[in-house]
């Protein structure tokens, strides 16, 4: 199994940037594929961006593409989430996610949740 912790979170003005952190427990991080979720009050929980096991790969929902960068360093055990150009309907609570299969895509269905950080964007 692999635990997550989620950090820095926060209050930012419209317009500014986060930069999400989710450090990962164990010694096998490099065979999880992450991601980003968030959950808004009163609605869904929704996929925000993935990264490959080896970080070849990256998917993003579109409306935070060309503002959100995922990365990971499986030397370092951590998935960062960097969310530029930031704005009040990206308020949320954030997830970090682990998910051990083949694939993956917008659609994985993840196994790991971390406890999830607040965002809050002020307009």
């Amino acid at each position: 199994q692999v635990q997550l912790v989620e950090s820095g979170g926060g209050l930012v003005q419209a317009g500014g940037s986060l930069r999400l952190s989710c450090a990962a427990s164990g010694r096998t991080f490099s065979r999880y594929h992450m991601g980003w979720f968030r959950q808004a009050p009163g609605k869904e929980r929704e996929f925000v961006a993935a990264i490959t096991k080896n970080g070849g790969s990256t998917y993003y929902r579109d409306s935070v593409k060309g503002r959100f960068t995922i990365s990971r360093d499986n030397a370092m055990n951590t998935v960062v989430l960097q969310m530029n150009s930031l704005k009040p309907e990206d308020t949320a609570v954030y997830y970090c996610a682990a998910v051990l299969s083949i694939l993956v895509n917008p659609t994985t269905r993840f196994d790991y949740w971390g406890q999830g950080t607040q965002v809050t964007v002020s307009s």
